[in-house]
């Protein structure tokens, strides 16, 4: 387990979770009884997200800080050895990526604190209470990530936009300071590319009060024909790829521009369980994995033919791993949803999927089997009727090829007609010859 000890005294904080990963303790150690002394305990009982573990001590007193998102939210506290908990933040907003100065005046930190979408750094003072002395210091717009100087006198900033790739920033830390670039690493020819640059708009949801923030790329100007569309479902589950950052799906990017100059639009959902929401959104999937980011699909095809001038009879969907389970689900649950569908190297059975993973989001096979058969799509392929690509890496290190072969037998044995199967031989989970990829967005 992370163990952390002060550097000024005998005092070692442990964090401690739970083998059913609903609980996670944070604790010191109480060298006189040999015991552990419970410091802080976070319940969830969905399961406790593991990205925002983040705790340490102050340097100059014994005062512990710590990520939690008991408020639905990760947010900053600090806890003294002797004293209550106390909330340094707090807001509908993630924060990450802490940076305690040596002096233990200020936390630097990293958050998406005026739009979901856009993470800037700020600082807050330690001694503060709530959100009563958060300072912002960039104001990019966009995806920022910092680490602080030496001297803590400056921020090297990474700093991208929606058509930007990142590049390097320094900016000193006093009011008024502008972040100056240092690099510029796109080359003439990607600038000389008319790259479609997606909207992100927040689609309503009718099963959450909050939206789903997605981005879309359009033709520009009049359309005289309503258009086709294509939804694109991101992989990882808990991931987010509707900000106003460049994305990592670079590849599906520029595919998208593409299929946007062939007269489709693109619609890319952060459907619920996606990242930099809250707890509460992480969490919608508990138990019951592709049912709740179906609902939101569908909200995304109602927007779609609402605002985005499409023909609802000609939207297809596709997505890789987790995007690919989606796929299933989506033309294995809602078969009228989409006309068409491609899954790339995707789950379709949970139960033989890497334990740490499932065991947060359905628990464990022999505990839970009902969240397991809920969440699979091989006990719902009799729902498909729609033509179906499904493209399968042999040496997937992630999700094993086997799981690709069962599926296609079941659909073999349901005697379903309008579904091909390619494979890629030589290539892992994430592809690496550029012929395989061009052979697969061909496909």
């Amino acid at each position: 387990p992370p163990v952390k000890w002060h550097d000024g005294s005998d005092k070692v904080a442990i964090m401690l979770e739970a083998w059913d990963n609903k609980d996670r303790w944070i604790t010191t150690v109480d060298v006189d009884e040999k015991t552990l002394v419970t410091q802080h305990r976070m319940h969830d009982e969905a399961w406790v997200n593991y990205r925002f573990n983040e705790f340490g001590w102050f340097d100059n007193e014994e005062t512990l800080y710590l990520l939690s998102e008991e408020s639905g939210y990760s947010q900053l506290y600090a806890k003294p050895l002797e004293g209550s908990l106390r909330a340094l933040t707090q807001g509908n907003f993630v924060v990450d990526n802490v940076t305690l100065t040596k002096d233990d005046k200020y936390f630097y930190f990293k958050a998406n604190k005026k739009h979901p979408g856009i993470y800037e750094i700020y600082r807050v003072s330690a001694d503060a209470q709530g959100t009563d002395s958060v300072e912002q210091l960039t104001d990019l717009n966009g995806m920022t990530d910092y680490v602080l100087s030496p001297n803590e006198n400056k921020l090297l900033l990474t700093h991208s936009k929606l058509v930007s790739p990142p590049e390097l920033y320094a900016m000193d830390i006093q009011a008024s300071a502008e972040p100056v670039k240092l690099t510029s690493t796109v080359s003439e020819a990607f600038r000389s590319i008319d790259w479609t640059s997606p909207s992100i708009v927040a689609v309503p949801s009718s099963h959450s009060d909050q939206p789903i923030y997605s981005r879309v790329y359009a033709p520009q100007g009049p359309q005289e024909e309503k258009s086709r569309a294509v939804v694109f479902n991101h992989g990882a589950g808990y991931l987010q790829n509707s900000h106003l950052g460049w994305s990592g799906y670079f590849r599906e990017f520029m595919f998208h521009s593409f299929l946007v100059s062939q007269g489709y639009v693109v619609l890319d959902m952060d459907y619920r369980a996606s990242a930099g929401y809250g707890r509460d959104w992480r969490t919608a999937i508990y138990r019951q994995m592709g049912t709740p980011e179906t609902q939101d699909l569908k909200d995304g095809v109602d927007w779609l033919v609402e605002n985005a001038n499409v023909d609802r009879s000609r939207i297809g969907t596709y997505g890789g791993s987790y995007g690919g389970f989606m796929t299933f689900m989506a033309l294995f649950t809602e078969p009228d949803l989409f006309q068409a569908g491609a899954a790339l190297r995707p789950v379709s059975d949970w139960a033989h999927y890497n334990d740490p993973y499932t065991s947060n989001i359905l628990n464990r096979p022999d505990v839970d089997p009902i969240a397991y058969e809920r969440s699979s799509p091989i006990y719902f392929a009799e729902g498909l009727t729609k033509p179906l690509l499904i493209n399968a890496p042999m040496v997937d290190n992630n999700v094993f090829f086997v799981d690709v072969v069962r599926l296609v037998q079941i659909l073999i044995e349901k005697e379903k007609e309008d579904f091909e199967t390619a494979i890629y031989p030589v290539e892992p989970h994430g592809f690496v010859q550029p012929s395989s990829w061009l052979d697969e967005y061909r496909r």
